[in-house]
């Protein structure tokens, strides 16, 4: 097993966990700055008002994204699984 092996999976890992955490993570900035200029306009400054409402979006965008999530992530560990056996051994 190279180095170069090891860097290229690693670089696959990083790449295939920002692909698969890259919808909950832009709607959850979506909201929060929704509710930043929600409170900025009405002057409501609660830090707690920003929890929930993100909260809820994100759990309803792993609801929604949920089976794209596993396949990339079934995907991944596939390929990974399958190209290991010709470098180890």
């Amino acid at each position: 097993m190279s180095y170069e092996f090891v860097i290229r999976l690693a670089g696959e890992a990083v790449y295939a966990v920002l692909k698969a955490s890259a919808p909950m993570m832009i709607i959850a900035l979506v909201v929060g700055l929704l509710i930043s200029v929600f409170q900025a306009t009405t002057q409501i400054q609660e830090q707690t008002l920003a929890y929930v409402p993100k909260i809820l979006a994100v759990l309803l965008s792993v609801l929604v994204f949920g089976p794209w999530i596993l396949t990339t992530l079934v995907d991944f560990t596939y390929n990974l699984l399958s190209n290991l056996n010709q470098y180890v051994g």
